[in-house]
């Protein structure tokens, strides 16, 4: 708790601080926020990809969703993601070269502090992105990655996703499994005894 207490009191003494810089960024990001916004419905009525958002659910394939997606991830990082590095990257810059000594100290000390409790921390993953591209591989071995929605039944598209789900345990469970099986059996068995 008095960890936590610290932690609290010196970024508020921070924010009294810096209360300028802060209120800079948080104007940016929100203008940023405004440009992504606006980048996407204009990315969705102009793209060729849906038709200039004419086409329906029926009419779009696998193909064009990761089409579509990649498409409008590139605009977005060129159009909202480029100018964010730039301007957050020259002014942290900007901000940490006049920063006083003492406070760099202080805040180089709390940062290493800091990762020592992430790294115990665990985190989050891409198992979100990685089961969509195995998804995307199992429609394409299929033979339907450029097949419209609307020509198979809703429970093709789901039954596919079970199906993936299943290969991606196959494939990579049962030699997970394998091989916690021979770490017990000759590691950890031993140890216990």
């Amino acid at each position: 708790m008095n960890e936590e207490l610290s932690e609290e009191t010196y970024w508020k003494e921070f924010a009294k601080k810096y209360w300028k810089l802060i209120a800079v960024a948080v104007v940016v990001c929100v203008i940023l926020f405004i440009v992504a916004i606006v980048v996407m419905i204009a990315y969705i009525n102009t793209s060729d990809i849906g038709g200039q958002g004419t086409w329906t659910f029926d009419q779009w394939t696998l193909n064009n969703v990761v089409g579509f997606i990649i498409q409008i991830v590139l605009w977005e990082l060129l159009l909202v993601g480029l100018p964010a590095g730039v301007f957050f990257g020259v002014g942290g810059y900007l901000w940490w070269s006049r920063l006083p000594e003492e406070d760099k100290q202080e805040h180089k000390a709390r940062e290493k502090q800091n990762k020592h409790r992430k790294r115990n921390a665990g985190g989050g993953g891409g198992g979100s992105f990685f089961m969509f591209i195995a998804y995307c591989i199992y429609i394409a071995t299929q033979g339907r990655y450029d097949t419209p929605f609307g020509n198979e039944s809703y429970s093709y598209w789901v039954f596919a996703g079970f199906y993936t789900m299943l290969w991606i345990f196959i494939i990579f469970g049962i030699p997970i499994a394998i091989i916690l099986l021979i770490v017990y059996l000759t590691v950890w068995r031993k140890k216990s005894e």
